[in-house]
């Protein structure tokens, strides 16, 4: 071939990809919109086809949501131990009834003395506290005539101020004199401060905690609620005058403080040993007290969720599967319906291949208009959920929703778009619309 034919065939070469591009493109769009015109032409029809994909659609997205915003919360309001924190304490938190059970009462409670020898052996730590509640409806605050039960009472080392989530709105915190002196002076939440101090300072005034006097040192800054529950209606006391006068011998909560993740991992393995050989552990046998951390708690908090989400994924499944067994049937009407329209367009050339895109192409778009419908639900649903409770949208939840539904469509109308590929244009053609 000669150089001017070769530059005259290197147009046409270069146009034919591009003429199929072009095509598929309109054979996409032409699908769309005759999609779109069905759904809008038999509304009823439609929404009846659409309903299961779009109830199952916002289900999941809904569940999703509620459980990413559980695990925000979860993570900010009960599993926030504070930042490389450990805590030592009677069993471990994350494992089964029967075990925690079993773990209550074989494990002795930390104590006191143990306390003393974390804090004088452990090596490199930033912070170490310990701290006990005690919980009880019997627990009362009473100042001139207002009263307020179900207090959490806490005992606390000084050093909890710098370990834990709790902050200093005003006054102070335990100090280390209170400390050592078994000092008679409390720390208390914003729920005694709305009750009995609203138009007062209440530093310096006393209160009677389970009818003892103590003195207001500080007021902590407002928590909020956890599962409708207040944060905010506690007492806190230094621990020494907690043993004093209301538990001798507590069962402590010895939290330990890393510089850093990997310093923490370290610190955890020399506490465990340091107890185990205090209490004479064999090794062959498990720890006889818990090592917990923020992991421990969302660990058991996955579980749960993973529980529950995996019987939300039956359920979608089954509403999924419903769905696009009707889109099936419908598309299998569609091509009934259009047995001519067919036939006409293989007789004009359409190859099975565009034949089958078609019907592909509508039956995904019936399935994805569903999918963005069950999307645009979600939100509102979430929405109110999160006005009473809480939930967040992640924007994988949406990707999954719209990727899940689409696929319902692409596999479910490829049966019926094969059986219009599969037709004999003359045949077709004799069909009577």
């Amino acid at each position: 071939m000669s150089s001017i034919d070769q530059a005259a065939a290197l147009p046409h070469a270069m146009r034919a990809p591009s003429r199929a591009r072009s095509s598929i493109w309109v054979t996409v769009r032409e699908a769309f919109w005759v999609a779109l015109e069905a759904l809008r032409a038999h509304k009823l029809r439609s929404f009846l086809t659409l309903l299961g994909v779009v109830i199952a659609t916002t289900t999941l997205i809904v569940v999703m949501s509620i459980i990413n915003g559980m695990n925000l919360y979860i993570a900010d309001h009960i599993a926030n131990l504070g930042a490389n924190v450990f805590v030592v304490s009677h069993y471990q938190w994350a494992q089964g009834y029967e075990a925690w059970l079993k773990a209550r009462r074989r494990n002795k409670p930390i104590t006191n003395e143990e306390f003393d020898l974390l804090r004088d052996n452990l090596r490199g730590y930033k912070n170490i506290g310990a701290t006990d509640d005690m919980w009880s409806d019997n627990n009362s605050a009473r100042y001139q005539g207002h009263t307020l039960y179900n207090e959490d009472i806490a005992g606390v080392t000084p050093s909890m101020i710098d370990i834990g989530s709790q902050k200093v709105e005003s006054g102070r915190y335990i100090t280390e004199s209170d400390y050592q002196h078994e000092a008679m002076v409390c720390f208390i939440g914003h729920d005694l401060v709305d009750e009995f101090f609203s138009n007062v300072d209440p530093l310096g005034k006393e209160v009677l905690v389970n009818d003892l006097p103590f003195q207001v040192v500080g007021v902590a800054e407002k928590i909020g609620s956890t599962f409708g529950e207040s944060q905010d209606n506690f007492v806190i006391i230094p621990l020494t005058t907690y043993r004093k006068f209301f538990v001798p011998r507590p069962s402590l909560d010895i939290n330990v403080q890393a510089y850093d993740s990997q310093q923490m991992m370290v610190l955890e393995d020399e506490a465990r040993a340091l107890l185990r050989a205090r209490r004479h552990v064999p090794y062959h046998e498990d720890d006889t007290f818990g090592i917990n951390a923020s992991q421990t708690i969302m660990a058991l908090w996955d579980r749960l969720m993973g529980s529950i989400f995996a019987v939300t994924i039956g359920i979608v499944a089954v509403f999924m599967v419903v769905g696009g067994i009707v889109i099936m049937n419908i598309m299998l009407a569609s091509v009934t319906e259009r047995t001519h329209e067919i036939g006409i367009r293989k007789s004009l050339g359409a190859r099975r291949r565009d034949i089958l895109a078609q019907f592909v192409i509508e039956s995904i778009v019936m399935s994805g208009v569903g999918g963005a419908i069950g999307v645009v639900l979600s939100f509102m649903v979430s929405a109110i959920v999160d006005h009473y409770w809480t939930s967040t949208v992640p924007v994988r939840a949406v990707l999954v929703g719209l990727a899940l539904s689409t696929s319902v469509g692409l596999f479910f109308g490829i049966y019926p778009a094969s059986q219009a590929a599969k037709l004999d244009p003359i045949e077709a053609l004799r069909t009577e619309n």
